[in-house]
């Protein structure tokens, strides 16, 4: 398909009269488009074109209806039914009464386009410019983040059924590309063993029988990769994603040892970051947080909470399950300095904050971490009368410290952490503290030659985080923290109407297109929203909390 670039906006009048008088009191759809015209413009999505084939259909309508697709929760078909069926769709989109739409396809080509052409950003970022010129989002205010699971497309399965549905997505593949070859290699067993869906229920119960099951695919595995990197055989079968699969599953389930194959240990397997679980989304992975576990991904939001202004999500980041908050705080501050959004105060919770990331965010972006810093968990800290670090005077150019009965230290020597991170250990003298009348209050142990130790990160991550961990005590953070709590009824918005924690697609690139559809999505209700002068919903209270309010 070839683009044609679309020089007229207007909306057919037959479309206006008739939207009109189907819709008196008005429509969300109605009213953006009178608000913001048609959003999306062609010429932001004439890369992903070719120059030469059929005209396609106009990509601004092609993203606006992706969004409107996330905003009611439609499958293709469906969204293409109310392109060609809905008068509110066809007022948005500018179209006559009369269109016939297109097939349902073309959703899916135009979703797959924007995501090899590194594209799928423009869903929310052509949102956010508008929003800008209209003076509705600004940088330097205050935002805030916070993220929270997404459950992968594909079942959670064990470690024995990923090997079974790994064995049977290869066979099933070689089956459609290359099916002379695979009859050539099968083996009669294999239709009963990998012909159907692999069930927990139809495997054995008993864990000696289910180690010689593993085994024995394991072995079929085996066979059909040895197979395949035979000399002679097709070299294209090599390079088939379920094949590629096959084989890291593998090797990461499985070990050689005395020319054969065994079943890894729990322990022997590969970091939860790396591990496969399942062959069809090679990117979901199992995590852990508190007492929630899933495999899948995580979903970081960002959005703006000035009270004057309607609260807009400016930044989506879409993760493996595995990777933490503080890994993404960094690349967060640095997407948003791209789009000229950088908050003033950026209010997070625990996750978000380390002493490195308070420094980092405040040199190199200008942008104030506000969140509860983790505080010291040492026992000193929490024994009301014990001198915990916040207690020494460090003196940085002497490279020395003064502990509170005025003892100073006797060694100060840097290293590095198993992480690489730089640090500071600092000693006082084993005499000092044996004849010190508080050791109590600083040291526990009983040996002869007990002293007291501190480790220091570097100077400016020290003072960092010991302002925080000051500041978070008082009645001003508390007050100016509570704006935070909003970022979660933003995600409880997405996760209830819009399905924000249910991929619909497999792969961490097709879940992220979902993720910044829903977050256009979100804005575009809340412009609508806001033009319509309602404010965001106050904390619902329960009746028997107003009770004892009015008591």
């Amino acid at each position: 398909m070839t683009l044609q670039a679309q020089t007229e906006w207007n909306i057919p009048k037959e479309t206006v009269r008739v939207a009109r008088a189907a819709y008196p009191k008005g429509h969300l759809y109605l009213k953006l488009r009178d608000a913001l015209g048609s959003i999306y413009q062609d010429e932001a999505f004439a890369h992903l074109f070719p120059h030469n084939g059929h005209p396609a259909e106009a990509p601004w309508r092609l993203a606006l209806i992706t969004v409107f697709q996330f905003l009611e929760d439609l499958p293709d078909r469906q969204a293409a039914d109310a392109v060609r069926g809905r008068i509110e769709w066809k007022y948005a989109l500018g179209l006559e009464l009369t269109d016939p739409g297109f097939d349902a396809s073309v959703l899916c080509e135009f979703r797959k386009r924007l995501v090899e052409g590194g594209a799928e950003h423009l869903l929310l970022e052509a949102l956010l410019s508008l929003f800008k010129e209209r003076g509705w989002l600004k940088g330097r205010q205050k935002q805030r983040t916070d993220s929270t699971h997404v459950l992968a497309r594909v079942r959670a399965i064990n470690r024995l059924m990923c090997v079974g549905e790994a064995m049977r997505f290869a066979l099933n593949s070689l089956a459609t590309v290359a099916p002379d070859w695979l009859l050539s290699h099968d083996n009669p067993e294999w239709v009963e063993r990998y012909g159907h869906r692999i069930e927990e229920g139809l495997l054995p119960q008993r864990q000696e029988e289910r180690l010689a099951l593993a085994e024995v695919i394991g072995q079929d595995g085996t066979r059909v990769l040895s197979a395949i990197w035979e000399e002679g055989a097709p070299v294209f079968l090599r390079v088939i994603p379920a094949i590629e699969i096959l084989r890291q599953i593998w090797i990461q389930n499985y070990y050689w040892e005395e020319r054969q194959i065994h079943w890894r240990e729990a322990d022997n397997l590969p970091a939860a970051s790396l591990f496969l679980n399942s062959p069809y989304d090679p990117d979901a992975r199992y995590s852990k947080k508190r007492t929630t576990a899933w495999t899948g991904y995580k979903v970081h939001l960002s959005e703006t909470c000035d009270e004057t202004l309607p609260h807009l999500i400016t930044h989506v980041a879409t993760t493996k399950a595995t990777k933490t908050d503080e890994e993404m705080t960094e690349n967060i501050h640095r997407e948003l300095d791209r789009k000229d959004l950088l908050p003033a105060t950026h209010l997070v919770d625990t996750g978000y904050v380390s002493a490195e990331l308070l420094v980092v965010a405040a040199q190199r972006f200008g942008v104030e971490i506000l969140g509860p810093a983790l505080p010291d968990s040492h026992w000193q800290k929490k024994l009301e009368t014990g001198f915990d670090l916040s207690q020494f005077q460090i003196d940085w150019e002497r490279r020395q410290a003064t502990c509170p009965a005025g003892q100073i230290s006797r060694s100060w020597n840097s290293y590095r952490d198993a992480h690489h991170q730089p640090l500071i250990e600092v000693q006082f003298a084993s005499r000092d503290c044996g004849r010190c009348p508080c050791k109590d209050r600083c040291i526990r142990s009983r040996v002869k030659y007990a002293h007291r130790s501190l480790t220091l990160r570097p100077q400016e991550q020290h003072e960092a985080l010991q302002a925080a961990r000051t500041r978070q005590q008082t009645p001003e953070f508390k007050r100016e923290y509570a704006l935070r709590a909003g970022i979660e009824a933003t995600i409880s918005q997405g996760v209830r109407a819009f399905g924000l924690r249910r991929s619909r697609y497999c792969g961490e690139a097709k879940t992220h297109l979902q993720h910044l559809g829903i977050a256009a999505a979100i804005n575009l209700v809340r412009v609508g929203a806001w033009l319509g002068g309602e404010g965001p919903a106050p904390t619902r209270i329960s009746a028997y909390e107003r009770l004892y309010d009015v008591a």
